[in-house]
């Protein structure tokens, strides 16, 4: 190990921050994963075959990918609002 890069030698303040970008960085890796799975859902239960081909959506892919975003944002609504309850 690289002792330039030794952690015990940084002020508790440091290790503080360092902590919280690490912790930040988890959070946005998280959010990535969830949007992807959300769009791979979405896509695979939305389009057809004949749409992927052609690059575009028609009404009905549309209105469907729509509601699929629609209704897993509902739901992660309603899931923090049980945990929030929960918690007080």
């Amino acid at each position: 190990m690289d002792p330039s890069l030794d952690i015990s030698k940084l002020s508790d303040a440091d290790k503080a921050d360092l902590q919280q970008q690490l912790a930040n960085e988890q959070q946005k890796a998280t959010i990535q994963q969830t949007v992807h799975s959300l769009n791979e859902v979405c896509f695979k239960k939305c389009t057809t075959s004949k749409s992927f081909s052609s690059g575009t959506l028609d009404r009905s892919e549309e209105a469907c990918a729509a509601n699929c975003v629609d209704r897993w944002m509902d739901s992660q609504l309603l899931i923090l609002q049980k945990l929030g309850s929960m918690r007080q």
